[in-house]
């Protein structure tokens, strides 16, 4: 019996480890649920990156929808989702907000002149407190908010084309159809 034991032992450490390995095979280990989903994103005040004495709030983008896109200078996988919203940007057929995020404007500034400016309007959060609301986790990261406000889609990391053909651009689709 004493021999036994060892070896059952190893039988259940071997089942679970087996386990977890199904486990890990059968579920997305990049999807990471908000709690924001369909629930109103949070309200936020901040200043333009470009015009800093002019401030944009939730309340401003309500009535059309709009994809906020966090980024920042020092984000090496924002320069790999860069070109992306460069060339899907303008056909998403919603505004494109970029949420400029612990960065300083003027780091920001020379990225964006070095990369391209994909935004039809730039906001930003320099020391990352509206960010904590949002529950972001860094840069990059999406949030699809409907014309009332509503978080209806989050993507964390880069958008990469196929992102944006098999998720995003059904979702923008199925928010547009839902919209009065």
């Amino acid at each position: 019996m004493s021999r036994l034991l060892p070896f059952l032992g190893f039988m259940l450490l071997v089942a679970l480890f087996g386990f977890g390995i199904w486990w890990n095979t059968q579920h997305d280990q990049n999807a990471i649920p908000s709690p924001l989903l369909n629930k109103p994103a949070p309200a936020f005040n901040l200043p333009k990156l470009y015009e800093p004495t002019q401030r944009v709030s939730k309340a401003d983008l309500l009535g059309q929808p709009y994809l906020l896109n966090v980024f920042a200078s020092w984000c090496i996988e924002c320069g790999v989702e860069h070109p992306v919203l460069e060339a899907e940007g303008p056909g998403l057929g919603v505004q494109l907000v970029g949420y400029n995020y612990k960065d300083a404007p003027a780091d920001a500034k020379r990225w964006l002149a070095e990369h391209g400016n994909p935004y039809n309007l730039l906001i930003a959060d320099e020391p990352g407190h509206t960010a904590i609301d949002f529950g972001v986790y860094g840069a990059p990261e999406s949030f699809l908010i409907d014309a009332k406000g509503v978080i209806r889609y989050k993507h964390i990391g880069p958008l990469t084309p196929d992102v944006v053909e098999d998720e995003l651009k059904p979702a923008i689709a199925a928010m547009l159809k839902e919209a009065p």
